[in-house]
């Protein structure tokens, strides 16, 4: 059963790092992170380091928040340049 799990724990791994290289959307980005955070997540669990486990778990959520608030303001700044004329794009 172990076998298993480790075996899915590594592909969502290898699945969010390729989509994160691979995708352009900075959203999509994100999606990827937070599937390659839960196959690393699932590697914690594994080597039953369960204290390292609950912040992680604790933390992946507030990652993915300011990233996606990152992403916004960056989006907005963007817009303000090109309105302005700073950005020549």
């Amino acid at each position: 059963m172990e076998f298993v799990v480790s075996i899915i724990a590594i592909a969502l791994m290898l699945i969010g790092a390729f989509g994160v290289i691979l995708l352009k959307k900075p959203l999509d980005k994100v999606i990827m992170f937070s599937i390659m955070d839960a196959g690393f997540l699932l590697v914690v669990v594994l080597f039953r380091y369960l204290d390292v486990a609950m912040f992680v778990a604790l933390s992946d959520p507030l990652c993915t928040l300011i990233f996606i608030m990152a992403i916004v303001k960056i989006k907005e700044i963007r817009q303000r340049k090109v309105r302005s004329g700073e950005l020549h794009d």
